[in-house]
């Protein structure tokens, strides 16, 4: 019997399709990587009975990055990386080895049908499946069709069933596109950022950002609020005046009245307005009219709108928005969130998607009379040729999803059936007045049928007062007229529908990565979010785009994004060749590069204004161990140590604190010792600033501190405070923290566990000795007589924080609560007395195993 692979884009999507395709008959178990399960279960395919295995990736199984020495700022000239620094595919998440397990799933297998989100990464993320799985498949005999993709876009039984019947082929114009935008936002983005980060906080000291980045999207996505931002900077208010006019229509009753002229902007014209209408008694009618209007039921749904509603009424930010509507579209209740179009096919189902909503408790009466009334067509709107509109694909309540989930799907439902309500009538009836020589004016609207703002009140026509039945000729007496002195308001922020707006009409940006180019800007502190998700943008955004105009006003204007853009969407039409649209735009960053570096003194001038120089910055903390002055200590992000006398920086480890350590020094540069601490339950760790960035020995890397340095003698290093390994990573090791006494604790080099032991202790040292079972060194703890644990009122005891059994009740295992990259695994090192990963003896059990003696340390997990 044949096999055929069936990949999905994500785990729950897999599960889901499964079960439609296979009726409920399948059976499921978790794949080697432990993220992704397989779903088996008997079929036909192509006419004959086969296996199925349906399986799915966890996005993106490749990423674009360049090769080794490239990815070191310090070795390569960012001009490089435009042209000579070679690319490849790398393993998005090496921990979840996804070629590996595709190969496994997918060994010995015929057929493959892709069931990836049907996108223009989507396609992409198809060949990186094939580049992984076609290998090991079986060789196709006679020129036999293996490769199939599937196309749908909502989780029916409907939809992935007509997608079963009609398999196509993916799309690689579609595929070669996303190649060619990872590769100009890496090399663009990569060499400008590198360039201005290590440019700009070499010499100042507050901007307050880990990374100064440039993006060939972000950068003109935050040009549009600094933009804004400008404006409201430049602004004059004006004074202008106004009339007002109240006219009594009965005893109890008044209208109030607006003036044709609007405003003007001369007092003196004003008040001879004012003078001429003042002494007048009457108010004659000039005219009036009654029209009937309509306000329009509002298009189909797609993505822009969705994300538009979502922050300015849903108060949701575009990125959380998009996330929540994935989680949706995975779990069934709303069809693909990622779309331009919104006209719906001819062939959609509208009565159908209607008739689910038919018993729902807040619409069904809505729903029920459009189904006995019939439904109206909806407006023709845009169809751009990707997948349907948003609209619902079964009925939720709020107890089922809860929270932003159920808002989200709440206007969703509501706007699908808007879509399909009649239009708003109102009545709108407007009376002309004179008063003198000045005409004025008054309107209400009296509301015939709701229409669509049944369904969504808020789009509803505000309720006025009515106004009297009067004709051509009728006087009412004037109650008074005043001036009244106003002032021009400066433009308010851009909200972030404002910007998705502005970023649609410009062409920056698709609609699925909109929100993360706003998110972007928020998170490197370009700009923060306001009250009414208010964009403000941040004294480091407003310079860096105000040095772009004055270097090169294309860098951040939307317009030569947009024509890349273009581009990449004819090389996914197959109109325009990948390798010459990528050379040439390469070509025309590459000289921008080059100019900016050279003009860079440009934007230097205004970062003077805004920032202070390190030597200006921080405040004393340790001595430098070359010139033995104080370094003053840098707290912005990226916290940072510089000495004024040599002109020298020390970068530190970040998101936790910083103090001085005891006043002691590093045996081997004279460098005062500092502490990182991530908290009181957290880790901590002495440092020294010159061999953190300056490694002493070649089994050190750049970023380590003493708890993983390897002096042979040092009082501070991993040598002498090693204890033993982790019991949970592949390479670290446990290491005493000499300064949390008297809440002692031992924490991981590597990972986040820490192990909090030994409370009230007076003293806690690491012997030279090693524990017989695991290797492990040996602590020596002198307890506080008053509290000891040991019996006897003994208060000393040696023993292996492993095995020894007095000091397994001791223990408390916790993750802490924050972790640096540079404790992420790496390779273990071994050293003497046991004080590196534990050596066991031949023959004994792995002690990382909870099947010996440290399993009553490793039950302590939480």
């Amino acid at each position: 019997m044949k096999t055929v692979l069936m990949v999905a884009e994500k785990p729950s999507l897999a599960q889901s399709i499964a079960k439609i395709l296979s009726r409920g008959s399948l059976s499921s178990h978790k794949g080697l990587n432990g993220a992704c399960s397989v779903h088996e279960y008997t079929g036909t395919f192509a006419g004959q009975p086969v296996r199925f295995k349906m399986t799915s990736v966890c996005g993106h199984v490749m990423t674009l990055d360049f090769l080794g020495k490239y990815n070191k700022w310090d070795k390569v000239d960012p001009a490089e990386l435009f042209s000579q620094a070679p690319t490849e595919k790398k393993e998005a998440n090496p921990k979840l080895n996804m070629v590996k397990f595709l190969q496994v799933e997918g060994r010995g297998c015929d057929y493959i049908v892709l069931w990836l989100d049907c996108d223009k990464e989507g396609e992409n993320i198809c060949f990186e499946v094939l580049d992984a799985v076609l290998p090991v498949m079986n060789k196709a005999h006679g020129g036999e069709k293996t490769v199939f993709r599937a196309r749908f876009s909502s989780i029916t039984d409907t939809d992935i069933c007509n997608a079963m019947a009609c398999l196509g082929e993916p799309d690689h114009n579609e595929a070669l596109s996303v190649d060619a935008r990872q590769e100009l936002d890496l090399r663009i983005g990569c060499a400008f950022t590198r360039f201005q980060t290590k440019y700009f906080q070499g010499k100042y000291g507050d901007l307050d950002s880990s990374l100064i980045s440039f993006g060939p999207c972000q950068t003109p996505t935050l040009g549009f609020c600094v933009e804004r931002h400008d404006k409201i900077q430049s602004f004059k208010p004006e004074t202008y005046w106004v009339l007002q006019a109240k006219v009594n229509t009965d005893k109890d009753r008044s209208l109030l009245l607006d003036w044709d002229r609007v405003r003007v902007f001369d007092r003196e014209i004003a008040q001879m307005f004012l003078n001429m209408t003042k002494l007048e008694k009457e108010a004659q009618v000039e005219a009036t009219s009654r029209k009937e209007k309509a306000k329009q039921r509002p298009l189909a749904l797609n993505t822009v709108e969705m994300l538009r509603v979502a922050s300015s009424s849903l108060g949701m930010g575009p990125q959380h928005a998009m996330q929540t509507a994935e989680r949706l579209y995975t779990q069934g209740y709303i069809s693909y969130p990622r779309t331009e179009t919104t006209h719906y096919p001819e062939n959609f189902d509208l009565k159908g998607s209607l008739r689910q909503q038919a018993n729902h408790p807040y619409w069904a009466d809505t729903v029920k009379r459009l189904l006995a009334e019939g439904i109206n067509r909806p407006r023709k709107g845009h169809d751009a040729g990707d997948h349907p509109p948003i609209t619902p694909m079964k009925s939720a309540t709020e107890a089922e999803l809860g929270g932003d989930a159920w808002r989200l799907y709440e206007y969703i439902t509501r706007h699908f059936i808007a879509t399909v309500s009649h239009d708003c009538k109102y009545l709108q009836s407007t009376i002309s007045f004179r008063i003198g020589p000045e005409l004025f004016t008054c309107s209400g609207k009296t509301v015939l049928s709701p229409g669509f703002t049944e369904v969504m009140p808020w789009q509803s026509v505000p309720l006025e007062e009515s106004l009297p039945t009067c004709q051509r000729g009728d006087a009412f007496p004037v109650g008074e007229v005043k001036m009244l002195e106003k002032q021009t308001n400066p433009p308010d922020y851009l909200t972030e529908a404002e910007l998705i707006t502005l970023m649609e009409k410009h062409g920056i940006g698709t609609d699925a990565s909109i929100p993360v180019h706003i998110n972007n800007i928020c998170q490197r502190n370009y700009v923060t979010v306001e009250s009414g998700r208010r964009l403000k943008p941040t004294n480091l955004g407003i310079v860096l785009v105000h040095g772009y105009y004055k270097i090169d006003a294309e860098l951040v204007l939307p317009t030569i994004r947009s024509a890349v853009e273009k581009q990449l969407n004819l090389i996914a039409q197959g109109k325009a060749d990948y390798r010459q649209v990528l050379g040439h735009t390469l070509d025309v960053f590459k000289r921008k590069f080059h100019y900016f570096v050279d003009s860079i003194a440009g934007m230097d001038e205004l970062m003077e204004v805004s920032f202070s120089p390190l030597a200006a910055t921080g405040k004393p903390l340790s001595r430098c161990g070359k010139c033995h002055r104080f370094m003053k200590y840098i707290q912005a992000k990226p916290s940072r140590l510089h000495c004024s006398h040599c002109d020298e920086t020390y970068t530190l480890p970040q998101n936790g604190t910083i103090k001085l350590y005891k006043e002691l020094r590093c045996p081997l540069d004279d460098f005062e010792l500092v502490l990182w601490s991530s908290g009181s339950r957290g880790k901590s760790y002495p440092l020294c600033p010159y061999c953190y960035n300056h490694p002493p020995f070649r089994d050190m890397k750049k970023g380590m501190g003493c708890n993983e340095c390897t002096h042979p003698s040092c009082q501070h290093s991993l040598s002498m405070l090693g204890i033993g390994q982790c019991v949970e990573c592949e390479s670290g090791v446990l290491v005493l923290d000499p300064t949390s006494g008297p809440k002692w604790k031992v924490a991981c080099n590597k990972c986040n566990v820490v192990a909090h032991c030994f409370e009230n202790a007076h003293r806690v040292r690491v012997s030279a000795d090693t524990c017989s079972v695991c290797e492990a060194a040996l602590l020596d703890v002198d307890f506080n007589k008053a509290k000891s644990p040991l019996p006897g009122d003994e208060t000393q005891h040696m023993g292996c924080v492993f095995c020894d059994p007095v000091f397994q009740e001791l223990v408390e295992l916790k993750h802490a609560a924050s972790c640096h990259p540079m404790h992420r695994g790496g390779p273990g090192r071994r050293q003497g007395r046991g004080r590196g990963r534990a050596r066991r003896p031949p023959g004994k059990p792995n002690p990382r195993r909870p099947k010996d003696k440290m399993s009553a340390l490793a039950a302590y997990f939480v």
